[in-house]
């Protein structure tokens, strides 16, 4: 009769529930990614309007305006993106803590059936040895006088 682990539905479901936290680490990260490209675009679009405004002096009073009111948003821009990028890191980082959990509630698990598996073996081969005793003891026996 083959090893059977009394919790393999439980070990399924481990498995299931690390893999979730896998695949939601995973889109925390792409998020994060993103964001941070957002943010260092935002970063040298704002460097070139400032260098353009600072550069050489607009030819109006409205094209002035217009680029300062252009550098104060993205400058805006850039604060709400650099929330937005501490917000996703803290969610990839929550995101790694569930996946660590889970992975040792599963390694935990796995250990369990490790151990379990061990010691069905050597129960079996305690069977046969024993098996293989008798039939030898009944094969050989002594002649009686």
């Amino acid at each position: 009769m083959p090893f059977r682990f009394s919790m393999q539905k439980v070990l399924d479901y481990r498995e299931q529930l690390e893999e979730e936290a896998k695949v939601r680490l995973a889109k925390a990260e792409q998020q994060r990614n993103e964001t941070r490209e957002r943010l260092d675009m935002i970063r040298r679009d704002l460097m070139e309007q400032e260098e353009r405004l600072y550069a050489r002096p607009p030819s109006g009073a409205g094209e002035r305006w217009l680029l300062e009111h252009f550098v104060r948003g993205l400058k805006a821009d850039m604060a709400a993106t650099a929330v937005q990028l501490r917000a996703a890191e803290g969610m990839v980082e929550e995101s790694r803590r569930i996946l660590a959990a889970r992975a040792m509630d599963r390694k935990i698990l796995d250990k369990l059936r490790d151990r379990q598996k061990e010691h069905y073996m050597h129960d079996e081969r305690m069977k046969e040895q024993r098996f293989n005793d008798e039939i030898a003891t009944l094969r050989y026996k002594a002649p009686t006088f």
